[in-house]
């Protein structure tokens, strides 16, 4: 699944042109390297997104088309904030 998509898919970013935006403005990393928002995430790996008030690196535990709201947060669990 493309960046891009797992961002809004797991309701991290709103939607899915501001998940594009931040990576093409280096915001977006995963396994310590910035990615553009084409990048294909696997189930383990490591993103960290930027905001404006610090860091969210979290770990991906699922990959689904869709979710319901209250299932979104089992797709990663965060390690820092």
């Amino acid at each position: 699944m493309r960046i891009d998509k797992f961002l809004k898919v797991s309701r991290i970013l709103k939607r899915r042109t501001v998940a594009q935006e931040a990576a093409s403005a280096g915001k977006i990393a995963v396994n310590g390297r910035e990615v553009k928002p084409s990048y294909r995430l696997k189930v383990g790996d490591i993103v960290e997104v930027s905001f404006l008030s610090g860091v969210l690196k979290f770990r991906v535990l699922d990959l689904k088309e869709t979710v319901k709201k209250d299932e979104a947060t089992s797709l990663y669990e965060v390690i820092a904030e």
